[in-house]
């Protein structure tokens, strides 16, 4: 059955809607995968010398000091691009075909995943120096094995994160939590897990913990699948008081304010964009690790800078980056009517400018730390305006991700949605207004400089607003409809 399987899988791949196109992006995939082989392959036969002759301590000590970092930025890393496999179960569960069989097929195409086997290509050589350097053979191997079924737990754990927002949200609260106690020496974590690592290799049979954790963690998985594996999954809907709110005083705007109210009645209406808006609220005090000194990393010119940016920007980034994702359920219907694209893509856009308007003046209250810190922020939020709320409105057009309104699974945004190209339009968006910030501070040794620089390049975007939108009205014309075939897509 598995083989038949795999049959579907590659037919649904060959015809599925995106293969055939980009194939530039996807040579430099392969070329990016061949990279990062050839690194961990080189660190792999390297580490073990470079850490002996630099450091002069033992190398397998060392690496089990931070190895429990490695674990966490591997499941970081997973949480944004990895993509969770997923097969088209809806014809499959009305033939006679097991319903565990389908489960754990799923669950195997994640096993093949290449963020599972990449590690391979640093731990199989630095196992084979350690033998060769006069370790205990049997006790490497067993080594080597326990930190491999680790990283298959990341495997498991990574796809119940992006199931559960609740867990999701529990992993950053102990992230974040831990980060701070090791930051201000209240607790060092390398204290209790370097031992337990070293044991896999002192210890013959540590490696049992590991694979405990490594079937349990299957397990739950498998029952979590398993117990939503049904036709009618999530149709069932809540019946609630229905509430009409016209906004007529957007009326005066034609088909543009047609769009603002449906889209401000889609914010308020549904589970998905309500705790989206309680995310860009949480936005607001993102600055405070990066204004109060706290953190000494982010005591600098250009990081303040890139607070500034996030602090305006919360709702542009986590709502403006899904459209036009946001209308995906009715987006098809929507495109078969006699509309303008360019008002659709306007009501966008203000819709995002006066959420980052209101955000600047929310975060009043950074005043308490100075008035610089306040005009960063300030003119942060022109930058927004000017320039990244075209490459936030630029960068949707390509995130092809339908989203579930009624829902507030994935709430935290979909943590899938990344590809080369969006990656690549969301660059200026930091780098730009720190770069224009540290060249006035550092350059011209004038912080009013920076803040006129990166104000002056969101004032310059505004005023070539009607040429940029003419060139994102085009791309999304001929992106609409691969659009509209990926959100009919459900697999």
């Amino acid at each position: 059955m598995f083989i038949r399987f795999l049959k579907l899988e590659w037919k649904a791949f060959l015809r599925s809607s995106s293969f055939g196109t980009n194939m530039v992006l996807k040579v430099f995939m392969i070329l990016g995968a061949l990279y990062f082989i050839a690194v961990f392959l080189a660190l792999g036969f390297g580490a073990f010398y470079l850490i002996k002759e630099s450091l002069n301590q033992d190398p397998l000590v060392v690496v089990n000091n931070f190895l429990i970092y490695y674990l966490i930025v591997d499941l970081v890393v997973r949480l944004f691009l990895q993509k969770i496999p997923v097969i088209n179960i809806r014809p499959l569960l009305t033939l006679p075909i097991k319903r565990s069989t389908i489960v754990n097929f799923a669950i195997g195409k994640s096993m093949a995943s290449f963020f599972n086997y990449l590690h391979a290509f640093f731990f199989i050589p630095f196992t084979i120096i350690l033998i060769h350097e006069g370790y205990d053979p049997l006790a490497a191997i067993l080594w080597h094995i326990g930190v491999m079924v680790l990283i298959y737990c990341n495997n498991f754990l990574n796809t119940l994160l992006n199931n559960k927002d609740w867990l999701f949200a529990v992993f950053l609260a102990f992230l974040f939590g831990f980060g701070a106690l090791q930051y201000y020496n209240l607790f060092d974590i390398t204290k209790v897990t370097a031992p337990f690592f070293q044991n896999l290799y002192s210890t013959y049979h540590m490696v049992a913990v590991p694979v405990i954790a490594l079937i349990a963690l299957w397990v739950i998985t498998f029952r979590y699948f398993k117990h939503n594996l049904y036709l009618d999954t999530g149709l069932k809907g809540k019946s609630e008081i229905a509430e009409t709110k016209e906004y007529a005083f957007l009326n005066r705007f034609g088909t543009m304010g047609t769009f603002l109210k449906n889209d401000i009645k889609l914010i308020l209406r549904n589970k998905r964009s309500k705790t989206t808006l309680l995310m860009s609220f949480l936005f607001l005090f993102y600055g405070l690790l990066f204004f109060t000194g706290g953190i000494e990393a982010y005591d600098n010119p250009a990081m303040k800078m890139f607070a500034g940016i996030f602090v305006s920007g919360g709702f542009m980034f986590v709502f403006g980056q899904f459209v036009p994702s946001w209308d995906s359920a009715y987006y098809p219907l929507m495109m078969s009517q006699n509309i303008q694209y360019r008002e659709y893509i306007a009501s966008k856009w203000w819709l995002v400018v006066v959420g980052t308007v209101a955000s600047a003046i929310l975060s009043a209250f950074y005043l308490y730390f100075g008035i610089d810190t306040y005009l960063i922020i300030l003119s942060g939020a022109v930058f927004n305006i000017g320039v990244n709320s075209h490459l936030v409105l630029l960068g949707g057009a390509f995130i092809k991700t339908p989203i579930d309104l009624a829902s507030s699974k994935q709430a935290f945004g979909d943590k899938k949605a990344f590809n080369i190209k969006t990656m690549l339009i969301s660059l200026p968006k930091m780098l730009l207004p720190m770069g224009l910030y540290a060249l006035g501070y550092y350059g011209f040794k004038s912080a009013e400089v920076g803040y006129l620089l990166v104000a002056g390049a969101g004032v310059l975007g505004f005023a070539f607003r009607n040429a940029v939108f003419r060139k994102i009205e085009k791309i999304y014309k001929s992106e609409k409809y691969s659009t509209i075939a990926a959100y009919k897509q459900k697999s």
